[in-house]
């Protein structure tokens, strides 16, 4: 019997309280690279979802 998932949290927690000297444009473009990667991975989840 198949399980149907209806409603999705997801819940992060980022603490940079350790790394607050290191706020360089550097470690702005990684975020933003680790963002990109969570959304990608997300969205082809759900398309694959999809297909089913």
């Amino acid at each position: 019997m198949p399980i149907e998932i209806r409603e999705l949290v997801v819940k992060m927690s980022i603490n940079d309280s350790d790394k607050q000297s290191e706020t360089t444009k550097g470690s702005s473009s990684n975020k933003e690279a680790i963002i990109n990667e969570c959304m990608e991975q997300v969205s082809n989840f759900f398309k694959s979802k999809k297909e089913r």
